[in-house]
């Protein structure tokens, strides 16, 4: 019996999905591709990655043998031209003449380029494809100042593989007064604008362009409000528009706004022709995201092979990292009061805004909007999607109830999920689907869902959720869990911590070679630098394990509001010389610095220009002072009262032991921030049982207080030792933090550390005190250590010439500072401002 010829047209993500889901329902096809690219179908998702490292295999979708042990004949480089109806037969450029049973257009889209004169100077690209990445590439290397067309999703993608090109000024051009105006408010917008801003992006709003200048290369932009831009390469990335010229060829109905008419089956007017993707219009709309374009696919494959499935219409909620911040919109995102009530949290300081609107009955979450944190999108969108009930203050969806965590509070969590609830939209996979896989298939570890359901295979978005589905089913039923980093790891933070050690590795790529796999991610690279800093106390920014740092570790400074930096120096105990007072001052004023006297009782710097931090740092060295490490996962300061020197209520000397303490410790890095305090008697002036450790002084010593914290969330510490004498109070502090810094997980201070300590403060009293797993020496040994090998980060910083030569603003004139960066005076000193260019 002869087979019915299926022809694809269209070799991307969807039609390559699309023969997927096909040969998995039957074999009884004949099916045909035609790719008007080189190469078979690859992740235009992460295209961006392809300036990190990965190539153009890495990125594809199959292996290059997929096709023909699936039956499947691929024509690359070979586009359709044109499709005869009547006889059914498509024409390739190649001059093939293939005749089909049934067609189905997957042509995608085209990226949409503006009608501007001068669009064919040298220097100016669209972003669509790996060839088009190849020349930005290939011209970048000549670029010092680049602009994408373009704010939206594709826009802020395009500006992102600028930066990681190493292009020194990038720009961003926006017709609209906004970023991103299909998917944020303007609120949530001004926050996004400002966090990019920071990051060194200069963007441009209500901008229209109306030519590009230069003879055959581009040398700028005109725009018209009568303002010029300066730069030396553009990339078009302003929207896409659906690629339905064959379909218009030959008959097809198409909207005279771009889109091959679909119905419900994907059909176009031809009964036996069918478009899938970003080249169908259904009900008015063209839908540029992945999950839907599958969804279709699977509509399609289905129908072909007897059923009857509908495509109605998609959820084009999303969640993204656009240059490092979180982007994300759910729901009914735009709708407004009077037809909701809208909850709204804006944080200025750490670049967060949360919007979320809710039905009038205060009943149902409707969408929202989340910037800088959406941490909690994945239980968010569930709880819009499957309608779950509210809690009775709805705010905590976003706020946290009582200060928790947003995730926690979000229902009951992935338990209260309905079984059809939808986790993967990209796969269609349900929780059902997903629970069963590691019930009945005995998938344990993501990876293994991913192969088994396909699950977290398209955008990945889902995965937290696939993770948290994967712990909930193996502790229902008993299993033990555990708690690896991410996909690139299967071990936990312990565990990876011990075989680094044992092992002697000292760079994150020789880690990743070891013990993992893949090319890493933004989970395990911080997390592996934290853990190799903590274990050899070497220069972080060696050994190629710069670009896996945290971005203030990069640096070694914070980056402030306004894309200008601080400055830190190390004042143990908050005591200071009059010399070295003086030296601050001196260099406050010769660099024009904001000062200020922090509550740890250290004078921070505020207002540097990039490049300007090893000439400051220099300074202050040479003055005896030493890096502050305010920026890195260790200890910050040691806080200390007046003590018996000047107090007639000191017990015994504070500010000598916080010196010494604070001597000790410095540099030493852990899973999160870590502070102390040393008071002098129980009047606590220092405030000893508010940091991660404590020390008060008693007639007879030192009473020890372990895992307070303050902050937005305070816990009083709790009593580990009375009465100690100063060797014996530092011995169990070694213990305390090596303890810690080996067994907990990343990002947890210490005082949550405890609080998920089976047996708690008694538990880590016995281990730390009694010595009870016999660790006690071992742990002295190492931090004698990694005392013994500490060197300040900033002195070797500017000693070497390779890594002091990263904080130039830019590479061809070292002595520029970023004209982007402006101060205003408040209260005599300088305030930090950004200047749009």
């Amino acid at each position: 019996m002869k087979k019915d010829t299926i022809v694809v047209i269209g070799n991307g993500m969807v039609g390559h999905k699309f023969c997927e889901k096909l040969i998995a329902k039957s074999r009884d096809f004949d099916i045909y591709v035609f790719g008007e690219e080189s190469r078979r179908a690859y992740d235009r998702v992460h295209l961006s990655e392809y300036f990190n490292g990965k190539s153009a295999d890495d990125l594809s979708l199959s292996a290059a043998d997929w096709y023909e042990n699936n039956g499947i004949t691929l024509y690359l480089n070979d586009p359709v031209k044109d499709i005869d109806r009547q006889t059914k037969t498509v024409y390739s450029g190649s001059g093939r003449a293939l005749p089909y049973d049934m067609l189905v257009l997957a042509t995608g889209s085209a990226a949409f380029v503006p009608n501007i004169p001068g669009l064919g100077k040298d220097g100016v690209f669209v972003y669509r494809n790996i060839d088009d990445l190849e020349l930005i590439q290939s011209y970048a290397r000549h670029v010092s100042h680049a602009a994408v067309m373009g704010g939206g999703l594709l826009g802020l993608e395009a500006a992102k593989a600028l930066i990681d090109l190493g292009i020194e000024k990038n720009h961003v051009i926006e017709f609209a007064p906004r970023l991103m105006p299909r998917q944020i408010d303007s609120a949530g917008s001004e926050m996004l604008s400002a966090k990019l801003s920071a990051l060194g992006l200069q963007l441009h709003l209500n901008k229209n362009t109306v030519a590009i200048k230069g003879d055959t290369e581009i040398t700028g932009l005109q725009f018209n409000d009568d303002t010029e831009l300066d730069i030396d390469m553009l990339v078009i990335s302003a929207g896409i528009r659906p690629r339905d010229e064959l379909a218009k060829l030959c008959g097809i109905e198409v909207s005279s706004r771009g889109g091959i008419i679909v119905d419900h089956k994907m059909q176009t007017s031809d009964p036996a022709v069918f478009a899938i993707g970003e080249c169908a219009l259904f009900e008015q709309t063209i839908y540029g995201l992945i999950a839907p374009g599958y969804e279709m696919a699977e509509v399609v494959a289905a129908n072909l092979c007897g059923g009857d499935k509908s495509f109605s219409g998609f959820d084009m909620s999303t969640k993204l990292k656009l240059i490092g911040v979180d982007v994300a919109s759910f729901g009914d995102n735009f709708i407004t009061e009077p037809d909701c009530r809208t909850i709204i949290f804006e944080d200025t300081h750490k670049g967060i805004y949360k919007r979320i609107n809710i039905s009038n009955d205060g009943r149902y979450l409707l969408g929202g909007i989340l910037i800088g944190d959406a941490a909690a999108y994945p239980m968010l969108l569930q709880t819009v999607n499957n309608r779950i009930l509210l809690p009775p203050n709805p705010e905590d969806l976003i706020l946290g109830s009582r200060g928790g965590n947003a995730e926690e509070n979000s229902g009951s969590g992935v338990a209260s999920l309905p079984d059809e609830a939808l986790i993967c939209s990209c796969e269609g996979i349900t929780k059902a689907a997903i629970c069963n896989s590691v019930t009945e298939q005995g998938c344990e570890t993501v990876e293994a869902i991913k192969k088994c359901t396909k699950a977290g295979t398209g955008c990945g978005g889902c995965i937290p959720m696939v993770k948290d589905l994967m712990v909930y089913t193996l502790k229902a039923n008993g299993k033990y869990v555990r708690n690896v980093i991410c996909e690139h790891f299967n071990y936990s933070r312990q565990e990876l911590y011990d075989l680094i050690h044992i092992h002697q590795i000292k760079s994150y790529d020789e880690v990743l070679d070891e013990l993992g796999k893949g090319d890493g991610c933004e989970t395990c690279k911080p997390l592996v630098s934290s853990l190799l800093a903590s274990l050899w106390k070497e220069m972080i920014l060696q050994k190629g394990n710069d670009t896996a740092q945290d971005s203030n570790d990069r640096f070694l400074a914070n980056i402030q509001k306004g894309g200008s930096y601080s400055v830190v120096p190390r004042i143990p105990a908050g005591e200071i010389t009059p010399e070295k007072l003086i030296v601050i001052g001196q260099v406050a004023q010769k660099y024009n610095l904001y000062t200020k006297i922090t509550g740890g009782q250290r004078i921070d710097l505020f207002g540097a220009h990039l490049s300007d931090l090893p000439l400051i740092w220099e300074e202050l060295i040479d003055a005896g002072f030493e890096s502050g490490h305010a920026y890195g996962k260790g200890l910050r300061t040691v806080k200390s009262c007046v003590g018996s020197t000047w107090c007639r209520f000191g017990l015994h000397d504070s500010v000598s032991f916080a010196v010494r303490i604070e001597d000790r410790y410095k540099g030493l890095r852990a899973p999160h921030k870590f502070k102390s305090a040393v008071s002098g008697c129980i009047r606590e002036c220092a405030e000893a049982q508010s940091k991660d450790f404590g020390i008060i002084a008693t007639e007879k010593g030192w009473n020890l207080y372990v895992c307070g914290n303050g902050g937005s969330k305070p816990q009083h510490a709790l009593l580990l030792a009375s009465d100690v004498d100063s060797d014996t109070c530092i011995r169990y502090i070694d213990r305390f933090l090596m303890f810690y810094i080996r067994t907990a997980d990343p990002l947890t201070r210490t005082a949550t550390w405890l609080n998920k300590m089976e047996g708690g403060i008694d538990y880590l009293r016995n281990v730390v005190v009694n010595d009870s797993i016999g660790m006690g020496r071992q742990w002295e040994e190492e931090i004698e250590m990694l005392v013994a090998s500490y060197k300040c980060e900033w002195k070797e910083a500017v000693e070497n010439p390779s890594i002091r030569k990263r904080f130039n603003h830019f590479i061809n004139a070292p002595g520029e500072k970023d004209p982007t960066v402006t101060f205003t005076e408040m209260r005599g000193q300088k305030k930090a401002e950004w200047t749009k260019a």
